[in-house]
């Protein structure tokens, strides 16, 4: 069994809505104080999940609130939710992040000739399980994208959860193609159109939209494990722009008693509107 477990405040759907992962019963950062490798090989890597696959809420964790909790993002003070664009309904993977991982915006990729976003890495997970938010997932490296969004470098690392039926046979990113035809194509396009319907333009990729190989996902994996070492190296900095509190700051304890305790509500109704199908033209085939 797990050592993490989650603890949920207040209604989904709601903007009082929040999800804190816990270990041994206490809640933790999960940006900070959940380890990115689960193995001494380096081999298997720990994801926590912020979005299930087939839901539409678009839920993060939070890098300014203390122990860092998963919530809804919001924009002009309303709940925000992915659109669903023909043939995609929400998220089309386990989608959440890997912890102790940072986009560094001071840093330029010499490749993507973009900064960083200033988030935990981005992971999307491929295996046929549906997660739940805060789960803790292991999952090996198999590729990435780098989604250019809005000048920034948006790294996407597409992983499979180790205990999954296919991973033995997934290896690297060839093998996506190979036992899971067309998942590739899908989610480049997903990227690609996902805001058009709020209005935006299509998103644009580094490498005309390649997936690259594992072995170039585990080295932008590197680079961003060591981009948030250098952030918790300066934790004055850390906690002025983040309200940095892990399991060993002095502050810690105090923080995980003001928790509230774990609440099991019913989600609050959406707008109707959430669930409209979007057709958008001009895909490509």
């Amino acid at each position: 069994m797990s050592e993490y477990t989650t603890r949920s405040v207040g209604a989904p759907n709601t903007l009082e809505y929040n999800v804190y992962v816990e270990k041994n019963g206490k809640p933790v950062s999960s940006w900070h104080d959940i380890p990115l490798y689960a193995n001494a090989e380096k081999t298997i890597l720990n994801m926590v999940v912020e979005i299930p696959r087939w839901t539409q809420a678009k839920l993060e964790i939070t890098k300014e609130d203390t122990l860092n909790p998963i919530k809804q993002d919001t924009k002009k003070g309303k709940l925000r939710f992915v659109r669903n664009c023909f043939p995609h309904h929400g998220y089309i993977w386990n989608y959440g992040a890997f912890p102790q991982t940072y986009e560094d915006p001071k840093s330029i990729h010499p490749e993507t000739k973009a900064k960083g976003d200033s988030d935990p890495l981005d992971v999307c997970e491929i295996g046929e399980a549906r997660g739940y938010i805060g789960q803790v997932k292991q999952v090996k490296v198999l590729g990435v994208m780098a989604l250019l969004d809005e000048g920034e470098t948006d790294w996407k690392v597409i992983v499979i959860d180790v205990n999954d039926p296919l991973a033995p046979k997934l290896n690297d990113i060839e093998d996506v193609e190979r036992h899971m035809p067309g998942l590739i194509r899908a989610t480049n396009e997903w990227f690609r159109i996902y805001k058009i319907p709020d209005g935006k333009p299509e998103n644009s990729f580094a490498f005309s939209g390649e997936c690259k190989n594992r072995k170039y996902a585990e080295e932008v994996v590197r680079e961003c494990n060591e981009a948030w070492e250098r952030l918790l190296a300066n934790p004055g900095e850390a906690k002025e722009e983040f309200g940095l509190v892990t399991e060993s700051s002095p502050e810690y304890a105090k923080a995980a008693e003001a928790v509230p305790a774990g609440q099991d509500l019913p989600p609050a109704p959406v707008d109707p509107s959430v669930h409209k199908w979007f057709y958008i033209s001009g895909s490509p085939l």
